[in-house]
């Protein structure tokens, strides 16, 4: 995208793609909207799309394609084995990656069960600068434990700081000297940390980070499901790296992993995932577990249409017009809100827009998941569905007591090319409005709870009668406004 200044004097991130396929929203009544939530269990996850207008719960899979892509698709070698098509994007990854060994999977949780399966063993520890909330359960399944040594900055929810996803590389070695090299399954750097802000890591973090794994022959391995939105902020936040091409600054990343596992539901803007290493006694290792869970070798559980858009939707990630078009979506809105005094997470990140639920609702304990609250209002006022990323996205102790997450986040999800700047204003003039009435919102208590993964498919309920106030303040402000 580019960032043009109006002669009026607003500066707003300007589209750099026209729109060609449209598909219908719809944008129900807010009493609609409160038996639609109440009926989904006040869990956004089981919101029907019927009932949604803007859909920010995830970019996951939402992502819009380019013309290429999809004319791609109409080229897909079907072949069991051998496939064309696969050769194709296996090509691309060496091209991209250099990196010989290509495992496709059917999307990144598939390549998280792969190498916590061949990798963990009961009682490892896999360090990383902040988890996942599969990759955390893959891990704890196969015995092993998670130690998040991010930085101290990466939890503090207003800050200037441009990299907040950095590993604390002296927390790593101390871990190191405590525990002893052989206790370490592997080093994992998520790249833009999910759960608290989708937050970046530079290019010379993971150098530091490479340089510690070498001196005590330890894995990395690196997530690279958000490495679009990482590769614009390394290109101009990191100043060593501003004469980088986003190509170069790929292949710089790679050469410093071991592993790259990466969804393609994010990456690529297609549906699928992989596995990319240059062990070939890593590759053998993983190799036979793929056709067991996934697939045969040449399509890994994906279908061979989507393979042939993530081929070319890999290297359109290589153009700075197309990624950096999420994270200047997503700081338009950042910003705007935070001059609103709406409280959100800053430095603006990838991924979404997180509003910060702890001091948006200070009167709510974090036993009432005031994320998951904070979720439940915001589609009640304005029909727009976000995600919980707080404590509901944690599971439960062994003897039942509560985990509380670092952050509670609402995460409003910025699929790359869907929305225009139209429904961004909607989304942060209802985020102002409930702002302004936060005192009305209540918390939330579950009724059915799952053991495992719970901010799937569990169901809550208010804990007073709030949603129903809060809608009759909607209507008294917004009259027979949608």
């Amino acid at each position: 995208m580019s960032t043009v200044k109006f002669y009026s004097g607003e500066t707003i991130p300007l589209e750099m793609h026209k729109v060609r396929i449209v598909q219908k929203l719809n944008l129900v009544p807010i009493e609609r909207r409160l038996g639609a939530i109440a009926e989904a269990g006040n869990n956004t996850f089981l919101l029907r799309n019927r009932d949604i207008y803007l859909d920010m719960l995830t970019d996951s899979g939402v992502n819009a394609m380019s013309d290429r892509q999809l004319a791609a698709m109409m080229e897909a070698d079907d072949s069991y084995a051998g496939s064309e098509t696969f050769t194709r994007l296996e090509t691309r990854i060496q091209d991209l990656f250099g990196m010989e060994y290509f495992l496709p999977v059917h999307q990144g949780r598939a390549a998280e069960n792969i190498i916590a399966r061949v990798f963990v063993r009961p009682g490892t520890i896999v360090p990383m600068n902040y988890h996942f909330t599969t990759t955390k359960a893959h891990i704890v399944l196969n015995g092993g434990s998670v130690e998040e040594i991010i930085v101290d900055e990466g939890l503090q929810v207003s800050s200037d700081v441009p990299f907040k996803g950095n590993m604390d590389v002296g927390k790593l070695q101390q871990l190191i000297d405590t525990h002893g090299a052989e206790r370490i399954a592997f080093v994992r750097i998520e790249t833009g940390t999910n759960l608290i802000g989708g937050q970046p890591h530079s290019l010379q973090n993971l150098r530091e980070v490479r340089e510690v794994c070498d001196r005590h022959g330890l894995m990395l391995v690196f997530d690279a499901s958000l490495l679009a939105d990482n590769l614009w902020f390394i290109k101009t936040r990191e100043p060593a790296c501003r004469d980088m091409s986003i190509r170069e600054i790929t292949r710089a990343i790679a050469d410093l992993a071991d592993i790259i596992y990466f969804s393609a539901r994010k990456l690529g803007c297609a549906r699928g995932g992989g596995i990319c290493t240059r062990s070939q006694d890593a590759f053998l290792k993983m190799r036979e577990l793929i056709t067991l869970y996934e697939g045969f070798l040449t399509y890994g559980g994906m279908s061979i249409r989507e393979i042939e858009a993530l081929a070319v939707g890999l290297e359109e990630t290589m153009d700075e017009t197309m990624i950096s078009q999420g994270p200047q979506f997503i700081a338009y809105m950042v910003e705007d809100l935070a001059r609103r005094s709406v409280p959100v997470i800053t430095p603006p990140g990838g991924l979404g827009c997180h509003l910060d639920a702890m001091r948006f609702l200070p009167h709510l304990p974090q036993a009432e998941y005031p994320a998951g609250a904070l979720a439940s209002a915001l589609y009640l006022v304005s029909g727009v569905r976000g995600m919980e990323r707080g404590s509901l996205s944690e599971q439960r102790g062994p003897d039942g007591s509560e985990t509380f997450s670092n952050m509670e986040l609402l995460r409003l999800a910025m699929p790359r090319r869907v929305f225009t700047l139209s429904q961004v204003k909607y989304a942060i003039d209802r985020i102002d409005w409930l702002y302004r009435n936060r005192d009305l919102v209540g918390g939330l208590r579950f009724v059915e709870e799952p053991k495992v993964l719970r901010f799937f498919f569990g169901r809550l309920q208010p804990t007073s009668d709030w949603q129903e106030r809060l809608l009759a303040r909607f209507r008294a402000d917004f009259g027979d406004s949608l």
